[in-house]
C-alpha cells in the first residue's frame, strides 16, 4: 500500500488574499489528480500562532511547511543577488516586470537562493508595486517625507532608498509592524494597496500615495528534500500545476488593487497619484 504523503501549504496572510488563493488552487489540484497519494493541509496565517512573518523562510526550510510563498527582500540577506531587483523604479510597468522574473533574470535568482536555503524555487507570485501610506500629511515629493518614520521590509536597499529621500528608515517584521501602526508610533509605511487593506492600516493612515516605487514578487518556495523524495509523477503533476496556479493568482492581483483602492477612498482616506 501506498503511504499517503502529507502536504503542508502555507503563508502569512488570511485565506481570502491573492496568495492564499493561490495556494489553495495548488492543494486542490494535487488532491484532484493524486487524490489517493496526497493528504493537504493549510496554514494560511503563521503569524495567527505567534510566529513572525520572516520565519517562514525556516519553517519551510526544515519542512514544517512544504510549500510557502515570501517576499523576495526577505532573502536579501543570505542572497544579495536578490538586492538588484529592490531596486527603486526598476522596472516600467507590470508586463515588464513579470516577464523578467519569467525569464533569464527569474532562472539566475532561483539558482542563487537554490545554493542558499534548502528550497526548490517553484516560481514568482506576484506581490506588485509597492506605495506609501502614512498618518502625517499628503505626499507629493521627497520633502515630504523628511524625518518620517517607514516600516521597510529586510532589504538595505529599501532602506537606503527612503534615506536619500530623508526619511527615517526602519526594517522591522510585519508584526511589529502591524502593532506600531495601530499604536500610533509608526508614522508611514509601504505595501500594495491589497497588503494596506489585509493588514487594515487604511483605519489608522489617512494618506496614500500611488508611488510604486519598488516592484516586489513573493517566491514560492517548496521544502527540497521532501520535494525530491515524491514519486516521479507527483514531482511532474506539480510542475506543471504552478505555471497555472502563477497565472491565477496574478490575475487575481490585478482585480484585488482596484478592490483596495475602492476600499481605501471608501474609508474616507486621500488618495494620491504623482
Amino acid at each position: 500500500m501506498t503511504e499517503v504523503i502529507q502536504i503542508r501549504l502555507g503563508g502569512y496572510g488570511p485565506p481570502t488574499t491573492t496568495h492564499s488563493r493561490a495556494l489553495k488552487f495548488i492543494g486542490d489540484r494535487l488532491e484532484k489528480e493524486f487524490s489517493n497519494l496526497v493528504d493537504i493541509k493549510y496554514i494560511w496565517n503563521i503569524m495567527d500562532f505567534g510566529y513572525l512573518s520572516s520565519d517562514i523562510m525556516w519553517l519551510t526550510e526544515c519542512g514544517v511547511l512544504t510549500i510557502s510563498y515570501q517576499s523576495t527582500s526577505y532573502l536579501t540577506k543570505r542572497v544579495p543577488e536578490l538586492g538588484f531587483v529592490d531596486q527603486p523604479f526598476l522596472f516600467p510597468d507590470i508586463a515588464t516586470a513579470r516577464a523578467a522574473f519569467d525569464g533569464q533574470l527569474g532562472k539566475h535568482l532561483m539558482s542563487c537562493i537554490e545554493s542558499q536555503y534548502n528550497f526548490k524555487v517553484l516560481g514568482f507570485f506576484e506581490n506588485g508595486f509597492r506605495h506609501i501610506s502614512n498618518r502625517l500629511r499628503p505626499v507629493t515629493k521627497p520633502d515630504d517625507l523628511v524625518d518620517m518614520k517607514i516600516r521597510m521590509l529586510s532589504s538595505d536597499i529599501h532602506s537606503r532608498t527612503f534615506e536619500l529621500l530623508g526619511a527615517n528608515p526602519i526594517q522591522m517584521d510585519l508584526t511589529e509592524a502591524i502593532d506600531m501602526v495601530k499604536a500610533g508610533t509608526l508614522d508611514a509605511q509601504e505595501n500594495p494597496l491589497a497588503n494596506t487593506i489585509t493588514y487594515k492600516v487604511h483605519k489608522y493612515h489617512r494618506y496614500h500615495t500611488l508611488s510604486g516605487h519598488f516592484y516586489l514578487s513573493r517566491g514560492l518556495w517548496a521544502h527540497r528534500n521532501s520535494i525530491e523524495e515524491w514519486p516521479e509523477e507527483l514531482r511532474s503533476g506539480l510542475e506543471d500545476i504552478i505555471p497555472e496556479s502563477i497565472e491565477f493568482q496574478r490575475g487575481l492581483a490585478i482585480e484585488e488593487e482596484e478592490v483596495a483602492r475602492r476600499e481605501i477612498e471608501g474609508e474616507g482616506c486621500e488618495i494620491i497619484e504623482l
